[in-house]
């Protein structure tokens, strides 16, 4: 089965994996190459002029923005013989509150959850009936997920700086200070104040390109909107 991959949370899904599913993921640890990432992104942006650098843009985002939620398309893409190919699209729904409360939810092609609520990561996978859960920790800090629901002193955890316009889009590169990361940089798009994409790229010279819409800003929560509760008859594995 080709589930996707969780680029995202690189450096915190993958080290609290039960050996059972550990395999799994590997197996499907197959992503972009980057010489062709970046144009499959962006042709689904519609170039404007941006309102304000990119650097400038980010830091008044994470100023006033407490929670949101949205949509995200993930696209893997490969290079094959000089030809880009999509070789699998992913998408779905993702909510947050700062820092370190969110849930991320792949709806297609499968059903998957990342969930966390400020203490506990759970990640619930349906067609195995599998949650695998773990302690959140310090592990947000330097992953790619730190970018959109960690707290706001990221400069602590990362290098941050401007990375130029590309189709009207403002793009900032972020390098993770930490060792400890599968990622060497990550590339977030914004445009009119708001983030429409990132690129993720790790250490063996891959990237996987995500794009967000219907993002909302610091809409409206419940105050248990974050707690998880285990599915019926679901086997639990605690790391």
């Amino acid at each position: 089965m080709n589930q996707p991959r969780h680029p995202l949370f690189g450096g915190i899904e993958r080290r609290g994996q039960a050996k059972s599913r550990a395999l799994n993921l590997r197996r499907i640890f197959i992503t972009a190459s980057l010489a062709v990432a970046g144009a499959i992104v962006f042709t689904a942006l519609t170039p404007s002029r941006a309102s304000a650098a990119a650097l400038e843009q980010f830091k008044q985002f994470v100023a006033g923005t407490q929670s949101a939620k949205g949509n995200f398309t993930q696209r893997l893409v490969r290079n094959d013989n000089g030809t880009a190919k999509v070789v699998n699209t992913s998408s779905g729904i993702f909510v947050f509150s700062r820092p370190g409360k969110f849930i991320w939810t792949y709806q297609k092609p499968y059903e998957q959850v990342i969930q966390a609520d400020g203490e506990k990561l759970f990640i619930y996978d349906k067609d195995l009936n599998q949650v695998t859960t773990k302690k959140l920790g310090n592990a947000l800090g330097s992953s790619p997920a730190a970018i959109l629901f960690g707290s706001n002193d990221l400069e602590k955890n990362f290098t941050l700086k401007e990375s130029g316009v590309k189709e009207g889009v403002e793009w900032l590169e972020a390098v993770p200070k930490s060792r400890d990361t599968t990622f060497d940089r990550i590339g977030i798009g914004l445009k009119n104040g708001m983030p429409v994409a990132m690129e993720l790229h790790d250490s063996f010279g891959q990237v996987s390109v995500l794009s967000f819409d219907s993002f909302e800003k610091n809409p409206q929560l419940k105050s248990n909107s974050f707690s998880f509760t285990v599915p019926k008859g679901a086997d639990v594995f605690n790391n």
